[in-house]
């Protein structure tokens, strides 16, 4: 019997009359508040204008709630297309289910939306930011607390979560310590923060134009790798290995691939604005 663990939180979700609060949604909102704070101070102290972020982040921020959801839809569709299931439930954002990849790169599509508006070099928005998302995926993975989900495998360590009866694992119903997975990415990911911003500050002039962003993609998706090795909620898998697993080791690729190929900024080109687009939003087109 284990005496000491973590204990699961006794409810995760609030009314306030009709109305649900959510401490899923709460975490992922703090933690896009987070990001927005900390990209503005390193976007203001690179010479540009903290009141940029916050118009991008309104572009990225659905953008990436959309991709993390298309991308758990897509890469798991038997949870809600098939015999006996609800397929509406695919909307149901709230009950979890967002999938970093997918979250980043839909976001990607639209912080590029939004640094064209406001003439923003994308790669350097990237670098900015890097630090900040990371930040706001530790923040987020709280909410996987509070639904009792994504856990890992059974675990007797002191720091062992107990999950209620109600959402352990169909063939194990008697466990009740398991891994707490969201607490491990939470923690690696404070981690990759930390190691950003230590890149930035002493080797700031050879990682710029995207090249720190290619650092974050390193090292998170080193850190999913062995955090998805404990998990064992439902995912696809091909020869053996969960498909999550494969797309870390693509994005691990691709950024290494960066790191090597670009070009290694000049230490006299950290304008964070292109040429005579310095921070002006993009101009209304006039009629004719």
């Amino acid at each position: 019997m284990n005496l000491a663990y973590l204990p699961s939180p006794s409810q995760g979700v609030w009314h306030i009359g009709p109305v649900p609060v959510r401490a899923y949604a709460l975490c992922i909102l703090a933690g896009v508040f987070t990001a927005v704070w900390l990209t503005g101070r390193r976007w203001e102290a690179r010479g540009g204008r903290r009141e940029d972020i916050a118009d991008v982040a309104i572009w990225a921020v659905p953008f990436g709630i959309a991709g993390g959801r298309l991308y758990h839809v897509i890469t798991d569709p038997e949870l809600y297309f098939t015999a006996g299931r609800q397929p509406i439930r695919a909307l149901y954002i709230w009950d979890g289910g967002l999938g970093i990849p997918g979250a980043v790169a839909l976001g990607a599509v639209g912080a590029w939306l939004g640094c064209r508006r406001r003439g923003i070099k994308l790669a350097d928005f990237a670098d900015a930011v890097a630090p900040g998302l990371v930040l706001a995926q530790a923040i987020g993975r709280w909410g996987n607390y509070f639904n009792q989900e994504l856990y890992g495998r059974p675990s007797h360590l002191p720091w062992a979560l107990r999950i209620d009866p109600a959402h352990r694992p169909a063939d194990m119903p008697t466990v009740g310590l398991y891994h707490p997975t969201f607490l491990y990415e939470s923690l690696w990911d404070l981690g990759v923060m930390a190691l950003l911003l230590w890149l930035d500050h002493r080797h700031h002039p050879r990682l710029r134009r995207g090249r720190l962003f290619a650092c974050y993609v390193l090292a998170y998706t080193a850190g999913r790798a062995w955090i998805e090795a404990l998990r064992i909620d439902h995912a696809n898998r091909f020869l053996g290995l969960r498909l999550n697993d494969y797309v870390s080791l693509l994005l691990f690729s691709a950024a290494l691939l960066c790191l090597i190929t670009t070009r290694r900024p000049r230490p006299d080109d950290d304008a964070p604005y292109p040429p005579g687009r310095e921070g002006a939003a993009e101009p209304a087109p006039t009629s004719n």
